[in-house]
């Protein structure tokens, strides 16, 4: 059994809203990707067996400095293929990790789950660990990155969240 990594957030929101930003072109695009980074959808079919395709791209000067010195392309393709989806309670996805220099491929996959309390919805993420532990919490780091952003995606969208 593979080692894991969960992150929980609990948002002032609709669970639609935030269901919204993680399944739609727009949403995903307001958000997604740690900071100084951005992302592009390419395409996204939201069923079982479908697929998000997109490309993370490097912008900020700070990112585009790491990216260099470690060998790796400023935007990188990135497919995840949806294993299971439970609408506005459970979205499941695998990829493979594809990116590293001088590492073989590998899977791994991620779970968000919804869970709505009164006026809040909690958002438990559960991510594969990666193939070392400098590279999980990078990992990490770059999730914990990303969903800062969520706040501000979730208020362009009318809602208010705290975490």
């Amino acid at each position: 059994m593979r080692k894991t990594i969960t992150i929980e957030r609990t948002y002032r929101t609709s669970v639609d809203d935030l269901w919204n930003l993680w399944t739609t072109k727009a949403g995903i695009e307001s958000w997604w990707g740690p900071e100084g980074f951005k992302v592009k959808v390419h395409e996204l079919e939201l069923r079982v067996g479908g697929q998000i395709h997109y490309s993370m791209i490097a912008v900020a000067p700070e990112q585009i400095k790491f990216m260099k010195q470690a060998g790796m392309p400023l935007e990188h393709e990135v497919r995840h293929a949806y294993t299971e989806i439970v609408p506005k309670q459970r979205i499941v996805q695998s990829h493979v990790i594809d990116f590293i220099p001088g590492v073989k491929p590998y899977q791994t996959s991620s779970v968000v789950e919804f869970n709505v309390h009164g006026p809040d919805v909690r958002m438990l993420l559960t991510l594969d660990a990666m193939h070392d532990e400098e590279w999980t919490e990078r990992a990490r780091m770059g999730w914990e990155s990303q969903l800062g952003k969520l706040p501000d995606a979730l208020k362009e969208s009318g809602s208010k969240s705290r975490h």
